[in-house]
């Protein structure tokens, strides 16, 4: 036999129960997305390069981005994130567009990396921004969608924390250290990378960038200071803000959040499964106020986070959160085939069903109704109906209710409302 041919590396195939609970996941972000007013939108999937290589960073352009190019030459990217799509899109109708924009969008992404438990090259993602409000009740507003959602899926306080920091408090923090503006964007980085490195090579690389040893004790001090937000009015505010929107209990200050993305500018912040064992952020997000002039538009106050659909999934995992879709019946009637000549007419009568808003599933032919029934019960079906000579004759079809063996007939004329109320649980008239 020739060897099967795998899956691309770091590529997920859906089978109808992981598709089924990316679904869900998908219907539960657009019922949080939608209960705060947002609006649902969608980019390419195909960008510029340009386009990312303006603002996200190098590591993300060079390292992590699937780049090609066209048969024009241009270099074009599989989309790695969506936010520079989404400042695009705003700058492209920045005239004509309502605001404060309001958006949200869950769909695949590409990123150039090790596949891992909870990371691969291909995934999911719910972004949700508001554009035109330079405020910290706005900042507010977007991480309470986030805590909106834990609480829509059962995650506790316990369970999962959304960090906070302030962009600007950090860099007032490093300013009074006497480091220059100019180096602070790559300090901000060295600080993002604390927990993924060892206290000794952490240490290293500061003194790799330029800070002295004295540098390095007091930036640790700050990381370590859990109260400065009280220096920040941004802060000040935004918990009140978050007071307000009654989600407080799962938000907390941490001075080590900075993001690793060049463009936030304010208040940034991620999500994460309190006890470490899934070591991965959550979600993460910020202020971005720079990002449509660094496309082309005009200045314009933004906000926004990203979740991928990976590692929440972990997380609803582990606190068996995530519903059982393997169970569910892909139709919860089966029209049975009495015989060969009787096929068409079983098939003619699951039409009519459905005109009446059933889902049916036909069988595709003559077999033993031993095996059709036997097919049924492995897929989770809970009404069989019969079409015999008998009941042919009669303009009749009989209905059983499969796990209790209940057996009925009826004339096809009442089989609609027999059938409503056998799915709703009530008894057949």
């Amino acid at each position: 036999m020739s060897s099967l041919i795998q899956s691309v590396k770091g590529t997920r195939d859906f089978y109808p129960e992981e598709l089924a609970a990316r679904r869900w996941l998908y219907k539960a972000i657009r019922s949080v997305s939608e209960s705060f007013g947002y609006q649902e939108y969608e980019g390419p999937y195909l960008e510029s390069i340009e386009l990312y290589a303006a603002k996200s960073g190098d590591e993300l352009v060079k390292e992590q981005s699937f780049v090609f190019p066209d048969r024009g030459g241009n270099l074009i990217a599989l989309r790695p994130e969506l936010t520079p799509t989404l400042a695009r899109m705003v700058a492209q109708k920045q005239r004509q567009l309502v605001y404060p924009v309001r958006w949200w969008s869950f769909g695949p992404f590409w990123r150039y990396e090790r596949p891992q438990k909870g990371r691969a090259r291909e995934f999911f993602q719910w972004n949700i921004d508001l554009f035109g409000i330079e405020s910290p009740e706005a900042d507010a507003e977007i991480v309470a969608i986030a805590a909106g959602l834990f609480k829509k899926v059962g995650l506790t306080p316990d369970q999962v924390k959304i960090l906070v920091n302030s962009r600007r408090l950090v860099s007032a923090e490093l300013s009074a250290l006497g480091i220059a503006s100019e180096k602070q964007a790559e300090i901000s980085r060295w600080i993002d990378r604390r927990a993924k490195m060892n206290t000794y090579a952490w240490e290293a690389y500061a003194s790799e960038l330029g800070l002295e040893a004295k540098q390095i004790i007091q930036i640790k001090e700050f990381l370590q200071n859990y109260d400065t937000w009280k220096k920040s009015d941004d802060l000040s505010r935004f918990f009140a803000g978050i007071e307000a929107f009654g989600c407080r209990d799962y938000v907390d200050f941490d001075p080590n959040i900075v993001r690793g993305l060049d463009y936030y500018t304010g208040i940034v912040f991620e999500a994460i499964e309190t006890d470490g064992e899934i070591r991965r952020s959550i979600l993460g997000g910020g202020r971005y106020d720079n990002l449509l002039a660094d496309v082309g538009g005009q200045p314009l106050p933004g906000v926004g986070f990203a979740m991928g659909d990976m590692v929440f999934s972990l997380v609803l995992e582990k606190h068996k959160l995530l519903p059982n879709f393997g169970n569910r019946p892909p139709a919860p009637i089966l029209v049975t085939v009495f015989d060969e000549s009787l096929l068409h007419a079983s098939i003619s009568l699951a039409a009519e069903l459905r005109s009446h808003g059933f889902d049916i599933l036909n069988y595709p032919e003559s077999e033993k109704l031993s095996k059709q029934l036997k097919f049924a019960d492995r897929m989770g079906i809970k009404i069989a109906i019969f079409l015999g000579p008998d009941e042919l004759a009669k303009n009749l079809i009989t209905i059983k209710v499969l796990s209790t063996g209940q057996q009925y007939s009826l004339t096809r004329e009442h089989a609609a409302e027999a059938l409503h109320k056998q799915l709703a649980g009530l008894p057949p008239s």
